[in-house]
């Protein structure tokens, strides 16, 4: 890694990789998150009914989703929008789990809340707007779950891996970091997808990184193509927003895939992960350069 990277990122050290940090693997049910295995998660924006969410639970798994994401706290801009069902919602996520064999991810938005979402859910999600709560991330920390770890909507790369070292110096090895797009002058999508960040990200850090770029793009359109671009730079999976009907979706709507565009998005990613899987590591391609240098 770039000595002026180690400079850089120095107030972050456990998050950065080392020769005595080899890449974490997260392990979640009978998967790891950061391995050899490409990982998608999928769901609704919001957990609106048992039906909805088992359906959707299903459907996901027969296309090789791994994870179920659903909200059953919803952080929302406007008073007015629907805020989650809470505990029922978190139920209902168990439910999803015991029908479906897939492991839940979802938010916590309270440090007061971390007990009682991490007895239901396998991920704890700490949002975007609360990248820098350091009480919620010192109590998810605490918890014993795994924390997917979002950053913020105006946080540079160092600002997540110092609230990532947060979580690593409360004692929680198993941080995974997210890309879900940043808040820019642009305003033709909901978000500017730092794509930079997830190939820095990967060169820099020893934790997995996954992309979300239903949020990013806050329209279907984009999120194949976008989701695609994550695998190129390196993501070690997806956050990607799946609903039965996104027409009628109580949150998100307009940035989700049905069944039937999850399927082809699912599918379109096959080449990408193949091409991937035949590139050497890049120890491996640096050890090499060095030779042919050495030998010119």
């Amino acid at each position: 890694m770039r000595e002026s990277w180690h400079e850089q990122f120095a107030e972050s050290p456990d998050t950065l990789k080392s020769a005595g940090r080899p890449q974490t693997r997260v392990p979640v049910l009978d998967l790891e998150i950061g391995g050899d295995e490409f990982i998608t998660m999928a769901g609704p924006c919001s957990v609106e009914t048992e039906f909805q969410l088992i359906a959707t639970a299903h459907h996901i798994r027969r296309a090789g989703a791994r994870i179920l994401r659903g909200g059953a706290f919803k952080p929302r801009s406007s008073p007015y929008a629907f805020q989650g069902h809470g505990l029922e919602g978190l139920k209902m996520l168990a439910r999803a789990r015991e029908e479906s064999g897939l492991a839940i991810v979802t938010e916590v938005m309270s440090e007061c809340d971390v007990s009682m979402v991490a007895e239901y859910a396998d991920i704890l999600q700490i949002g975007t707007r609360n990248m820098e709560n350091y009480a919620l991330l010192e109590a998810a920390a605490h918890s014993g779950r795994p924390v997917l770890l979002k950053r913020g909507m105006v946080a540079t790369i160092a600002d997540l891996l110092r609230s990532a070292q947060c979580l690593l110096d409360h004692g929680n090895p198993h941080v995974i970091l997210c890309e879900r797009g940043i808040r820019t002058f642009e305003t033709a999508t909901r978000n500017t997808f730092d794509v930079a960040a997830i190939a820095l990200l990967k060169q820099v850090s020893h934790l997995p990184v996954i992309a979300d770029p239903s949020h990013a793009a806050g329209h279907r359109e984009l999120v194949p193509a976008l989701a695609r671009v994550a695998v190129t730079a390196g993501a070690d999976g997806l956050l990607v927003e799946v609903h039965p009907q996104p027409e009628k979706a109580w949150s998100d709507g307009e940035q989700s895939l049905d069944f039937s565009e999850f399927d082809a998005m699912m599918a379109s990613l096959d080449p990408y992960l193949a091409l991937r899987n035949l590139q050497p590591p890049l120890h491996e391609t640096v050890a090499g350069a060095g030779v042919m240098e050495a030998m010119g």
